[in-house]
């Protein structure tokens, strides 16, 4: 199960940005490639997440595609499946670019002492 794998890695990324401060929601980017679900990861993220900063988050997850480029044709398309031949001419000679991205796009911390209420930090790496 590889989710749990994806689910670790947003809950490292989550905890160096949380400092301190309780998580409530964690808005993702992930690449059509990883091949994952928003409920698969938001129930492997309840399990790796327990005890920390981030119990009871819930993660949004944006499934952003991969981008097939033919070399025989120069046709450009985005894919959220996996493919080897090109939708345009039918080509095999198909490079694959992305798809395989996390990117950890915003953090909603619940509300503290500090702060009147929940506060968006934009992530940007």
């Amino acid at each position: 199960m590889h989710e749990f794998g994806v689910a670790e890695a947003i809950l490292i990324a989550v905890e160096e940005r949380a400092e301190g401060r309780r998580v409530g929601r964690a808005r993702v980017h992930a690449g059509a490639l990883l091949r994952v679900t928003e409920p698969e990861i938001n129930h492997a993220f309840a399990k790796v997440a327990e005890g920390s900063l981030a119990e009871g988050a819930k993660v949004e997850l944006l499934i952003v595609p991969a981008q097939l480029i033919c070399r025989r044709c120069g046709q450009t398309a985005a894919a959220f499946v996996p493919r080897s031949v090109c939708v345009e001419c039918d080509g095999t000679d198909v490079e694959t670019v992305g798809g395989d991205d996390l990117f950890l796009d915003s953090v909603q911390f619940l509300e503290s002492a500090q702060a009147a209420g929940p506060v968006d930090v934009p992530e940007h790496a």
